[in-house]
């Protein structure tokens, strides 16, 4: 398999998790490389449903390492929290999770911090999932941020969180709101820590000491490209780079070491929280919610859905470098007459065939459809692409040739075995 980087093609949500899953199976060690547990990767086994925030999908396969690297944002209660979870449902953690002693800590003043700030845009508020993911990002570039290292140290940990929440407390004031106790914080963050320290590595020299023995990595991108905050839709977008530059820089692992990236996308595009979507069709909102789709597995709010977009993931192609397709969700248009695929906008006079940097112009651009006939028939049994209908089989090769890379897996529905690879 080599060193593989999965990216999300469109505005997250596009089923990472499931294709994450699907993909250790050939892999040796999987990594998250950024974001924090305002991801939510579902990912279903066996009838049993999975929800994942923090640690990697590839905890579901026996034998596999999986390692939460430095580019993640890490809220240590929410995290004890999940594998606790996993424990339960017997899922072996102990021994085969790892995470980076210098992963950032979200905090509870970052979750303040967060609501507060949303709640004063008002109708320019961005969709945040007020986890605090934005205000920990904040803080590490600003370089007040506090660390995994610095969390199982006891007496720094202290002395640091006395600090940073005597400030945080400040500007929570500032906004109206209560402070926070500074015994709670410690206690539970304390606790925390202790729970981790098992798990608390180098995970970069974990990492190339992988890379030297041949091992294949598997590196598991959150949200999705139109989400990055450098290449998506500014200002709504999130805090991290969610394209596959994010991978190195998220894990200490280089370039060159890469061998290539596969983009996760949609049969059709979905988004959560605010910012422009230029396919969002109430028709196909309705009836995907209608089935029971398409609700956040982080929020539960229910996504924007819309057409699909080959614009978007045609500039997901180009700024991730994506070499092939995994196309999941093809049974949510089972029974649709004619499914309509975005192939340029049109703003005024002017026409595009690339994702304008301008979320306002983007706002304002009108979809141009190319349509394709719907098949009309359930694909949820179909184990082989010989199996699928001609028609979706066709779409599915037109969407990925519009969106400039090969198809090679199909998902047609959530449990592991409702997968084609090509």
């Amino acid at each position: 398999m080599a060193n593989t980087i999965l990216v999300g093609a469109q505005w997250g949500d596009e089923g990472k998790g499931k294709i994450i899953d699907v993909l250790t199976e050939e892999a040796d060690i999987v990594v998250r490389t950024q974001g924090g547990n305002n991801a939510g990767h579902t990912v279903f086994i066996a009838g049993q449903k999975y929800v994942l925030h923090l640690v990697p999908s590839g905890i579901l396969r026996p034998g596999k390492t999986c390692v939460i690297g430095n580019g993640v944002v890490v809220d240590p209660v929410g995290l004890v929290a999940e594998i606790d979870g996993l424990q339960k449902l017997g899922v072996k953690v102990d021994g085969n999770l790892f995470l980076s002693e210098t992963a950032h800590l979200v905090l509870p003043y970052h979750r303040e911090l967060d609501a507060q700030r949303e709640a004063l845009k008002g109708k320019n508020k961005i969709g945040t999932t007020k986890r605090g993911i934005g205000p920990a990002y904040g803080d590490k570039a600003a370089r007040t941020g506090l660390r995994v290292i610095d969390l199982v140290n006891a007496e720094r940990f202290e002395e640091l969180l006395r600090q940073r929440l005597r400030e945080n407390n400040e500007v929570l004031k500032a906004f109206g709101a209560k402070p926070l106790s500074f015994k709670k914080v410690h206690a539970d963050y304390r606790a925390a820590g202790d729970r981790l320290r098992p798990f608390v590595t180098n995970t970069v020299v974990l990492l190339h000491e992988a890379t030297r023995r041949g091992d294949d990595i598997l590196f598991e991108g959150a949200q999705g490209t139109f989400l990055d905050i450098d290449h998506g839709t500014y200002p709504f977008v999130t805090s991290s780079n969610t394209t596959a530059g994010g991978a190195c820089t998220g894990s200490g692992v280089p370039p060159h070491r890469m061998d290539r990236v596969v983009g996760v996308m949609k049969a059709y595009t979905t988004r959560v929280g605010e910012g422009p979507l230029p396919t969002e069709n109430a028709e196909i909102a309705d009836l995907l919610h209608g089935l029971g789709r398409e609700f956040g597995a982080t929020t539960g709010r229910p996504r924007r859905c819309g057409w699909f977009d080959a614009v978007a993931t045609r500039h997901a192609t180009m700024v991730n470098g994506i070499d092939a397709f995994a196309v999941t969700n093809l049974d949510g248009l089972d029974t649709l007459e004619t499914i309509k695929v975005c192939v340029a906008y049109r703003h005024g006079r002017d026409k595009f065939d690339y994702v304008p940097s301008d979320a306002a112009t983007l706002a304002e651009c009108k979809p141009v459809y190319a349509e394709f006939p719907g098949w009309r028939t359930p694909t949820t049994g179909a184990q082989r692409w010989k199996d699928l209908p001609v028609k979706a089989r066709q779409y599915l090769k037109a969407i990925c040739e519009l969106s400039g890379a090969p198809l090679r897996v199909a998902s047609v529905g959530p449990g592991r075995e409702q997968t084609i690879m090509l």
